[in-house]
């Protein structure tokens, strides 16, 4: 069983930045593809960016293209979602999920809030 868990979350002004930190304390993210999902007010669940488990392959929803930044540490023990450019409609829990490689089996941890004010 892998904990995960999210920090960085917090207000933020509109145009202003904030950096998210996904962890698994005591365990590396070394072979896991990890994807930052958000769940807004009254919305659904959605997938905001993912990052292989190589390095090799990024992804970022058309919404935050541009703003967004997913990178891991050189200890590959933390993947970052470094968010510039926020706007309100950014506002949402954000979450990260650790997929392992070859098994596919994926864990959630329980969410950071970001608040954007306008």
């Amino acid at each position: 069983q892998l904990r995960v868990v999210e920090s960085g979350g917090g207000l933020a002004q509109s145009g202003g930045s904030l950096r998210l930190t996904c962890a698994a304390p005591g365990n590396t993210l070394e072979y896991y593809a990890i994807g930052w999902f958000r769940q807004g007010p009254g919305k659904e669940r959605e997938g905001v960016s993912c990052i292989s488990s190589s390095n090799s392959s990024t992804y970022y929803a058309d919404s935050v293209k541009g703003r967004f930044t997913i990178s891991r540490d050189t200890s590959k023990k933390l993947v970052y979602l470094q968010m510039n450019s926020l706007k309100p409609e950014d506002t949402a829990v954000y979450y990260c999920n650790a997929v392992r490689i070859m098994s596919g089996v994926d864990y959630w941890g329980q969410g950071t809030q970001v608040t954007v004010s306008s």
